[in-house]
């Protein structure tokens, strides 16, 4: 029986026009030898399984033909593979120096590929500086490697940089193709493509990955066949989970990603994968971009479809949800819930439109549908979604319904609460709408806060000012009773006692800080600084309201001032101190003096 040979190495090309994916270097050097344009000192770098090697040899073997050569003649005496991982001492390099002096005996030069060259220790690289920037004329260095920041920079400044990139996935699929084909084996264009993309950019894992596949199924290659053997998650999965995520179809949904993990498939690839896949749909909307896909024909026309059915928001919004995914995956406790937790987001995006009411807090909404098989439980469902339990006392019912019908016109749902002939709901209703009354108040008059620290707080205080002047009351036809300063100290009192059965201590302390002075009609304060002169404002109408009504009288106005007169305190130092007291009894410096004192 034969010994097997590789592909990778049964099929490594001998001429440069075999080489795939580097058709700019392999040109360069072609042109470089027929114009006599070659430098003597060359780097390789780029990825493994690229074809630096391979360039280097057919370089070699290139520059030593003339024509007179045989057919099969290899030049192997002119040819020195040095590896640098092994050979990375100053020794090693000093031997590779003595046999440089020496001129070739057959051909015109001697090439000395040295590979994994970032491995060479400091002092090697400095005894190798010289002769790589000076060599012999009939000596010429290939340098390769996979990692070039590891190189000092005086090695590279001495070296001719060529970078190999990554190679395509149509580039290795073609080259399978042939090398399928010239071993007589049928294989599905998917199944190469499946090869391609596992390869990574390495053409010598993707035919190291062949021949695992073809021992593994014979001389028919199918896409099941390539993944079952290389565990890769199909991207048919893909394509069936998206299809139930826009049904809202949640139970199928998690049935599925548990069918995906007990074929052994890892959460994190399988979240990193449906983003891919959405990005791969967002990509398909456009016949221009479609071609950014790197699938076959007939995979394009699969991805073309199921992007019809999804909206441009959709796919983005999933693209986001299922990245943040990705980046909590690692550090999550519970690995598993959070993609499922993902999975219902996702599955909630098309649920009731486009998307959710944009003010809710839910991160998701649960289908209706998802409970279907529950009707007779001991559980009602909302109109949004959500499970209330029947038991509830008479105050969580009120509040409940109401909750219901304004989730209910939010989402366009008619209100079937029974009204009377009024054309009012019920008794109850009304009801848990007091119950809801202080917090709305609340929430409308936070919304009214506004923050000092900002330009844009003057506008909207100006707003609420010309708001609040405005709903003030015509004040042509209202009583102007007098009243004197008691009175007006009464009211003023009054005003603090609502204040503080308020809970509004801070105010409280603001307004009982002085006392009022009457002049007039106007009432007179003065606060220490500008922030509770501030503060006192935002409160101005509703405590002008307050005293024209007690007293009758609706020309009261405030006149609020800051008292900038304190007097400033200052941190005095030693010295200070000390030239101060000496002001005011000029002994003390005598006693200093007498008994050599320190200040």
């Amino acid at each position: 029986m034969e010994p097997f040979i590789v592909s990778a190495r049964k099929y490594r090309p001998a001429v440069f026009k075999d080489v795939v994916g580097q058709q700019a270097i392999t040109n360069t050097l072609e042109n470089a030898i027929e114009n006599n344009h070659l430098a003597q000192a060359l780097l390789f770098t780029g990825p493994r399984g690229v074809g630096k090697t391979t360039c280097a040899r057919i370089l070699a073997k290139k520059i030593n033909q003339d024509g007179t050569e045989k057919e099969d003649e290899d030049f192997a005496f002119n040819i020195f593979e040095l590896d640098a991982a092994s050979n990375n001492s100053v020794d090693d390099i000093r031997n590779l120096i003595d046999q440089v002096r020496i001129p070739p005996q057959v051909g015109n030069y001697k090439v000395y590929i040295i590979d994994e060259v970032h491995m060479l220790s400091s002092a090697a690289f400095n005894a190798f500086l010289k002769t790589l920037e000076e060599p012999p004329k009939h000596a010429i260095f290939i340098l390769a490697t996979t990692e070039k920041h590891k190189i000092i920079p005086t090695i590279l400044s001495r070296c001719q940089i060529f970078d190999f990139r990554r190679i395509g996935v149509r580039d290795i699929k073609e080259h399978l193709a042939e090398v399928a084909k010239a071993e007589g084996i049928e294989a599905e264009d998917d199944a190469l493509h499946i090869i391609a993309q596992k390869a990574d950019g390495a053409l010598r894992d993707a035919l190291s990955i062949f021949d695992r596949v073809v021992s593994f199924a014979g001389k028919n290659l199918t896409r099941e066949a390539v993944t079952e053997n290389l565990n890769v998650l199909d991207y048919t999965w893909y394509f069936q989970i998206t299809d139930l995520i826009l049904e809202n179809n949640i139970p199928q949904v998690l049935v599925t990603f548990n069918d995906i993990l007990s074929k052994g498939f890892d959460g994190h690839h399988f979240i990193m994968g449906l983003a891919s896949h959405f990005r791969d749909l967002l990509v398909s909307k456009n016949q221009e971009t479609i071609e950014l896909l790197e699938v076959g024909e007939q995979v394009k026309t699969m991805y073309f479809e199921q992007s019809q059915k999804t909206s441009t928001k959709f796919l983005i919004d999933g693209i986001e949800i299922a990245n943040t995914c990705d980046l909590k995956y690692k550090n999550s406790q519970n690995q598993r819930l959070l993609v499922e937790l993902c999975l219902l987001q996702l599955a909630s995006l098309t649920f009731q439109g486009e998307k959710k009411n944009s003010n809710s807090n839910q991160r998701f909404v649960i289908p209706p549908s998802y409970f279907k098989s529950e009707k007779n439980s001991s559980e009602k469902i909302t109109s949004a979604g959500s499970i209330k339990p029947q038991s509830l006392n008479k105050v969580e019912a009120e509040v409940e319904v109401e909750k219901v019908s304004e989730t209910s016109e939010e989402l366009g749902i008619e209100n079937t609460q029974p009204k009377t002939d009024s054309g009012e709901t019920k008794t109850e209703n009304r009801e848990a709408t007091k119950v809801i009354e202080r917090p709305q108040i609340l929430a409308e008059r936070n919304a009214k806060k506004v923050s000092a620290l900002s330009l844009k707080s003057i506008q909207k205080k100006q707003e609420i000012k010309q708001e609040m002047v405005a709903n003030q009351p015509d004040t042509e036809n209202l009583p102007v009773t007098d009243f004197s300063e008691e009175e007006m100290q009464a009211a003023w009192t009054e005003y603090t006692n609502t204040v503080e059965s308020d809970g509004k201590y801070n105010l409280l302390s603001h307004l009982t800080m002085g006392v009022p002075k009457l002049d007039g009609s106007i009432i007179h304060l003065e606060f220490p600084n500008h922030t509770i002169k501030t503060e006192v404002e935002r409160a101005k109408y509703e405590l002008l309201g307050f005293l024209r009504e007690k007293l009758q009288n609706y020309n009261i106005d405030l006149d609020i001032t800051v008292n900038e007169t304190a007097e400033k305190k200052y941190a005095y130092t030693t010295r200070e101190k000390f030239e101060k007291m000496k002001e005011m009894n000029p002994l003390i410096e005598k006693l200093r003096k007498e008994f050599d004192l320190d200040i």
